[in-house]
């Protein structure tokens, strides 16, 4: 392709870190869709809106448990699953659906992207080693996501397109970022 008053156009775009906030934009966008599948907004006291976790995720999350508990070969999760998480799948279910808006927005907008990618991090593992024996294609994509968010967290990835960039300048010996 060219341009008849520069020469040839080039697309390029070789810094590694500018690829990565791309990819960690695109993860977080995964993460932030959590705010139409398990938040609404709903009315405190009947008149008052604000955001809250969908009444319809908190009725599915047993469902979801239970299957991912019926035959988990590992037994330590599976113990968890059954006796601290089904007992109090409200609370859960509420902590996953924040946790993944959290993670969600921390990356698309990079701001503090490290704590987002270790709370993606954190909630991948358990949604691998919970429904790994479903599924292969389950297995892979919750590792893969693993992997993912151990690089964002390890390259700052924040820093490219991101809040964190401001505020390693305003503040360059924060661990924040």
């Amino acid at each position: 392709m060219t341009d008849s008053t520069a020469g040839p156009i080039r697309i390029e775009m070789s810094n590694p870190s500018q690829w990565l906030a791309v990819l960690r934009i695109l993860v977080g966008l995964w993460f932030l869709k959590a705010l139409t599948s398990k938040l609404d907004v709903v009315l405190l006291g009947g008149f008052l809106p604000f955001l809250g976790v969908e009444p319809r995720w908190i009725a599915k999350m047993p469902e979801l448990v239970a299957r991912q508990a019926a035959e988990n070969p590992i037994l330590w999760y599976k113990a968890f699953l059954e006796q601290t998480v089904l007992p109090n799948s409200t609370m859960f279910a509420e902590m996953i659906a924040w946790g993944e808006v959290l993670v969600g927005l921390s990356l698309t907008v990079g701001c503090l992207a490290g704590l987002g990618a270790l709370g993606g991090l954190w909630l991948s593992l358990n949604y691998g080693v919970a429904s790994a024996h479903l599924s292969p294609a389950s297995l892979g994509f919750h590792y893969m996501l693993v992997i993912t968010f151990a690089v964002l967290f390890l390259v700052r990835s924040g820093r490219a397109w991101g809040l964190d960039a401001w505020i390693a300048w305003r503040w360059p010996n924060s661990l924040l970022t």
